[in-house]
């Protein structure tokens, strides 16, 4: 096992740079997740420290080495794809042992890799089987399997669940954590789903057109976002902006103010709230309420989104499963004090909490 560490980290196509100078320290049996849209940069970056991109500036060490110039075999890093790169033509076992074939260990030895690897993946009855005769989560486990028996000092993930249907991604998100705690190996996973990113990562890397925004645990980047992307990007649904204006002890929104003291805020500004902080009915005391017309309606079983139209801004509120309002109906959302979130309208940076 071993620490990565990320040094003004550069990488250029010609005149475009799709990383700029990042950087970041992933210690020892870490499992470090990098999020982001697409083109963000998280991907090339851990292709830069697979060995499969050139870096264009900067220095990445693993351990206590620099390994900027050294070929992807000479960083004991294991890859897993999105697309599995298993063998047709070959039985699980033989995929698993792969990786293999070229080392010095003798037969006894492969053997006891592949067997071992097999029983951690759940993978030892199907040893003999060939790919097609697979399920799409159990490809997956055999790819993972490929890279466990090198016995390298990190895993590299990504995307490796972007394949697979609903129900196998929750599974296998499990499978995967439940790895990481068994091995204890540093791993690196890079994803644009940020369920994924909530309930796998130690630490959480949220990228944007090559930069890194925000770096945290699960919680911290949930509770405390820097900016408007993070706070968005974090979260299901996706946190709700309302669009206002602080003029000295007061903040206006649509539809009326907001309670607390404004005295350190100035102009346009937005208000953030969680669909899952504002909900159907009366408000608290001092808290923020705010009524609007029902455009739609998402029940999920144990709670309901329910779709707001406040003067023209959309909102998401939730509501106990039970409760599925009638479209075009006119119903209240309420926030307790501490859930409202102010971000500057311009740079979009946090301001803090209300």
């Amino acid at each position: 096992m071993a620490s990565i560490e990320l040094e003004g980290l550069v990488k250029r196509y010609g005149l475009t740079t799709a990383v700029h100078g990042i950087d970041l320290t992933i210690k020892d049996g870490e499992f470090v997740v990098f999020v982001g849209p697409s083109g963000c940069g998280k991907s090339t970056t851990l292709r830069m420290i697979a060995g499969l991109e050139d870096i264009s500036g900067g220095v990445l060490r693993i351990g206590d080495d620099v390994v900027n110039q050294r070929e992807p075999k000479q960083r004991n890093i294991a890859m897993v794809f999105q697309n599995y790169a298993i063998y047709p033509h070959m039985t699980v076992g033989q995929n698993i042992g792969f990786g293999l074939y070229t080392s010095k260990l003798s037969k006894a030895e492969k053997r006891t890799r592949i067997l071992e690897a097999a029983e951690v993946l759940g993978l030892e009855d199907l040893l003999e089987r060939r790919p097609a005769a697979l399920s799409g989560g159990q490809r997956q486990r055999v790819a993972i399997g490929r890279a466990m028996v090198r016995d390298p000092v990190a895993f590299l993930f990504d995307e490796p669940l972007s394949n697979l249907d609903a129900q196998l991604r929750s599974a296998m998100r499990i499978e995967i954590k439940r790895l990481h705690q068994r091995l204890g190996t540093t791993i690196v996973y890079v994803t644009h789903d940020q369920i994924e990113a909530m309930t796998m990562a130690d630490r959480i890397v949220v990228m944007r057109d090559g930069r890194i925004l925000q770096v945290g645990s699960p919680t911290e980047l949930y509770e405390n976002p820097v900016d408007i992307f993070t706070a968005r990007f974090i979260g299901s649904p996706s946190m709700n902006l309302i669009d206002a204006s602080a003029t000295g002890e007061r903040i206006s929104i649509a539809g009326g103010t907001i309670p607390g003291s404004a005295k350190d805020l100035s102009g346009a500004i937005k208000v953030g709230v969680r669909p899952h902080d504002l909900t159907i009915g009366e408000a608290e005391k001092g808290g923020f309420s705010v009524s609007g017309a029902v455009s739609a309606v998402e029940p999920l079983g144990s709670e309901t989104l329910v779709h707001l139209d406040i003067e023209g801004a959309p909102v998401i509120a939730t509501a106990p499963g039970r409760v599925v309002p009638q479209v075009g109906s006119t119903v209240t959302a309420h926030a307790e004090p501490g859930a409202l979130y102010i971000f500057d309208a311009i740079s979009e940076k946090a301001l803090g909490r209300l």
